[in-house]
């Protein structure tokens, strides 16, 4: 799976952003104005301390805008202060609301550039193993040890394995810099209030599968961004409704159904529920004439993409169809992974369970598809079943 192409729809409401493979959306992020962006910083203060498991506690913080989220005090490299309840506190959100559950904060704050990750309460300086050429990673990690200033900490993304050390030492300078002026606006500014808006995560997409070397193309009704990537060697189209003329909405409603019909006949059936998602494989009527393996492998690569355009999360479990033998099952663990290796949240296949589902581990930053786009009925509180007649 590779992109090739990413459809960017801005409005002053709304903005989203689509990854497309080949004609097929494979990804779409939804982003509303009033939402508390992962990456976003705020002062908050702090309305409540409850008590958690293992004697440890943790603290709901007004972050403004009607929200409260959620601090947990026992936090790496954080957990020398004592916090209480009115006091303002400087906090990142780490993971958005999901469902009923608030968005989750850390006060170890950090700023992600092209090439390098600031870290301000680290200590550390690590390289990305992922950059081959293994004599640049020890320059790249020798140039940031040296221009290291008193207590922080960075991480040298995969990217700036490609560019001039130069300019990894000069995102160093304005990532302190926005750390800096975060600082001063904190101490003038009353909770609670925004701090910091994460850049808009279509910068972060265009630099990722630049990188990754398979972005020819992108759709978008904003002049300006052309203007910023200008060098990079890739095509811009600019029209009025991109989402609507490139079929993303189309590719939206069809997201929101529970099922997925294969080619090959088969037919997945996805629920989304509150302990984790279950994708069912089914054989159907094998329209296609062809043997389960044939439907559980194209099933496997429909569930890949169906991951990532419905943005799925947390523990997902799969049930193919057939046999659950583990030497049935092996060929389509290879095309998961495979997969899901260009994701670009952390995910992690786990494997064939005892009861023979395939267990899949997808970290959750921002609410699913089905979550932004709709509303669990109020009436069935989302059963969506009739009685049966007498």
């Amino acid at each position: 799976m590779s992109i090739d192409t990413i459809v960017y729809d801005k409005n002053s409401n709304v903005t989203g952003i689509a990854l497309i493979d080949e004609g097929k959306v494979s990804d779409v992020e939804i982003i509303k104005g009033n939402q508390a962006i992962c990456g976003n910083v705020y002062l908050g203060k702090i309305t409540k301390k409850v008590a958690l498991a293992h004697d440890k506690e943790g603290f709901f913080v007004n972050i403004g805008e009607n929200a409260e989220a959620f601090l947990n005090e026992d936090e790496y490299g954080m957990t020398e202060s004592h916090l209480v309840e009115g006091q303002t506190v400087v906090v990142q959100v780490a993971q958005e609301r999901h469902a009923e559950k608030s968005a989750k904060l850390v006060r170890s704050i950090q700023f992600v550039g092209k090439y390098l990750v600031y870290c301000p309460y680290r200590m550390n300086v690590e390289v990305s193993y992922k950059i081959d050429d293994k004599m640049k990673a020890s320059e790249l990690l020798d140039a940031v040890r040296e221009n290291v200033t008193g207590q922080e900490g960075w991480v040298i993304r995969t990217a700036a394995g490609k560019v001039d050390t130069a300019l990894v030492i000069e995102e160093m300078k304005k990532l302190r810099e926005i750390f800096e002026s975060i600082r001063v606006k904190a101490r003038n500014e009353q909770a609670p209030c925004l701090l910091y808006v994460k850049p808009d995560a279509i910068l972060e997409y265009i630099s990722y599968y630049l990188n990754k070397g398979t972005l020819k193309k992108v759709v978008t009704n904003s002049r300006n961004l052309a203007d910023e990537f200008a060098e990079a060697g890739i095509e811009f189209e600019i029209v009025a409704s991109p989402f609507e003329e490139y079929g993303v909405d189309e590719a939206i409603g069809e997201a929101l159904e529970k099922t997925v019909n294969l080619k090959s006949g088969g037919r997945l059936t996805i629920e989304e529920t509150k302990a984790c998602v279950a994708i069912d494989v089914d054989s159907g009527h094998d329209a296609g004439g062809g043997s389960l393996n044939r439907i559980n492998e194209e099933a496997a690569l429909e569930i890949v993409r169906q991951i990532r355009l419905r943005n799925l999360s947390g523990k997902i479990v799969v049930d193919f169809a057939g046999h659950s033998d583990f030497r049935f099952i092996k060929p389509l663990l290879d095309i998961l992974e495979q997969g899901m290796r260009i994701d670009m949240a952390k995910s992690k296949v786990i494997g064939l369970s005892r009861g023979g589902l395939v267990e899949i581990v997808r970290v959750r930053k921002r609410p699913s598809l089905m979550e932004l786009m709709t509303d669990e009925c109020p009436t069935c509180q989302g059963c969506g079943r009739v009685e049966k007649g007498a």
